[in-house]
């Protein structure tokens, strides 16, 4: 089958971590023997992280896109499209382009980062996968009647948070058929030795935003970000001898209390400095010991049971994980490799752990990885849940 796989690498070509999430998937159904294709094609003009500015010229954005399909091993089997003037790279013309397209089999449609127009709307099997569940369910709901239809075109619906549509879950389901899945790890590119000599070398990370964008009110209830649920585990560090290195964007607003954080004992270095690509980025995963981070407080306060994608690849690599409880303990288990907390006592308790016994968390960790997320498996579950042969 040919497989189109969306993403938003070159509109953020600045972002180490957002590689990974988009092409793991491509890898995945490449693995499994399908032709795949890599697809921009937001519907929002390019942003130049040189400028700083949104931009018509897509240049850097388009060059970082061929430079990753490379990379990752698709070579020329991508698909850029510049909103600003319509104009279509790495096929020779609109006509090619939308003939790869029309051709298609399916349209994986992470995040929904595909604007689907004509040529999309026309393959059969559109996948929509949503990576933020609760935000992206209570956005639904407010959608404009176009933007709802436009929605409503894709013909699976699937979400991270793997407790969406249960009772105590309370995101709205809106009336779709939501399958649950997780991010799809390729196992291999995640093994490779730590350096020493860094300021996170050996030292337990996470890479994360203070925030990302505003809260969203729901029923009578607002849902907001890390930074709600960062400051219940202020004073972490004061708590264990363990050295903890957040690589902490300062997030929408400019908004991160940088002295309070680092009052407490964290250190920070900056995202755009440390892990600007995806070597950096993962290099930084390698170089850890081990994760501790929480998680956005819609996904906590909603019960969506999230997990998070990132943590899935320090899993890969061997880096054990202590993240907050969405709700993911009742799906996936916790005590061995990775390890869910609700309090900053249950934080303390599983770093210890970790910490007692760190070459079989370590080993618990691969084996957690390879058993929920290798990438070949979790895409065949994708299809198979969309019954595509």
């Amino acid at each position: 089958m040919r497989i189109i796989v969306s993403g938003l690498i070159g509109q953020y070509p600045n972002v180490g971590g957002t590689v990974w999430d988009y092409l793991q998937y491509a890898i995945g159904f490449r693995d499994l023997g399908h032709e795949v294709w890599y697809l921009e094609d937001t519907g929002s003009w390019c942003y130049n992280p040189v400028t700083e500015e949104h931009s018509a010229d897509c240049a850097v954005n388009v060059a970082y896109v061929e430079k990753m399909a490379h990379a990752f091993g698709l070579g020329d089997h991508w698909l850029y499209r510049n909103e600003a003037d319509g104009r279509w790279f790495g096929a020779r013309d609109e006509r090619s382009a939308e003939q790869i397209l029309r051709e298609a089999d399916v349209l994986v449609n992470v995040a929904g980062s595909a604007w689907l127009r004509e040529s999309t709307a026309a393959i059969p099997h559109k996948l929509y996968l949503d990576g933020d569940p609760m935000f992206t369910h209570i956005k639904l709901s407010r959608a404009s009647e176009k933007n709802r239809q436009r929605f409503d075109q894709h013909t699976d619906f699937f979400t991270f948070g793997l407790s969406i549509g249960q009772p105590d879950c309370l995101a709205p389901v809106l009336g779709y058929d939501w399958k649950t899945t997780v991010q799809p790890v390729v196992l291999e590119l995640w093994q490779g030795e730590g350096t020493a000599g860094k300021p996170w070398s050996g030292a337990w990370t996470t890479a994360m935003n203070w925030i990302s964008y505003d809260p969203q009110e729901f029923n009578g209830h607002t849902y907001g970000q890390k930074d709600s649920e960062f400051v219940k585990f202020l004073e972490l560090p004061r708590h264990t001898p363990e050295t903890f290195v957040l690589a902490m964007g300062q997030g929408f607003g400019q908004k991160r209390p940088t002295d309070s954080i680092l009052e407490n004992g964290w250190r920070i270095v900056e995202p755009d400095k440390v892990i600007p690509d995806h070597e950096s980025y993962r290099q930084f995963l390698l170089d850890s010991k081990a994760e501790w981070s929480i998680a956005k407080n819609g996904y906590v306060a909603g019960r969506t049971g999230w997990f998070s994608c990132r943590t899935a690849c320090y899993l890969a690599a061997g880096r054990p994980a202590v993240v907050q409880d969405t709700g993911w303990s009742r799906h996936l288990p916790s005590g061995r490799g990775a390890h869910a907390f609700a309090t900053l006592e249950e934080a303390r308790r599983g770093i210890a752990l970790v910490v007692q016994n760190y070459a079989a968390e370590s080993a618990a960790a691969k084996k957690f990885a390879t058993e929920y997320f290798e990438a070949k498996k979790v895409c065949s579950k994708i299809l198979e849940d969309s019954e595509i042969p």
